[in-house]
């Protein structure tokens, strides 16, 4: 049985990133963008590990299924729900993963717009999930 290298998450996790930014969005890894733009709209991407999964009963471990989220950050809720939309619109094409076969992430939805008054001035934030899947 050949032995196959566990797919990498750091070129999806790029991939998301570089979708968001080439939407115009001020993004993130784990937190908010540094410097936060002057408008004070953002998105911030929160990547898990990945799973790795089986292409075949062979057991070549070549699959990658990520789960991500990305919370879209606005001085309103109007323009909160703006982020989001650019997210959507950024993240509906498949996304290049650089030798690898990629499925159009798959949004899971979220929670209402909320707002947060731990903040000063406070902001407007909403989490969308979603899911990244690939294949060798």
């Amino acid at each position: 049985m050949a032995v196959t290298t566990a797919p990498d998450i750091g070129p999806h996790i790029e991939a998301v990133r570089a979708a968001l930014a080439g939407a115009g969005l001020a993004v993130g890894l784990g937190g908010a963008p540094s410097p936060v733009p002057a408008g004070g709209r953002y998105a911030v991407l929160y990547p898990d590990p990945g799973t790795v999964g089986r292409e075949s009963l062979a057991d070549r471990r070549t699959d990658l299924a990520i789960l991500f989220q990305v919370t879209c950050v606005g001085p309103t809720a109007v323009q909160c729900l703006w982020v989001a939309q650019q997210v959507r619109r950024a993240l509906h094409p498949p996304l290049a993963v650089p030798g690898r076969s990629t499925w159009r992430p798959e949004e899971l939805g979220g929670p209402p717009v909320a707002r947060d008054d731990d903040v000063s001035p406070p902001l407007y934030f909403l989490p969308v999930q979603y899911r990244l899947q690939s294949t060798a």
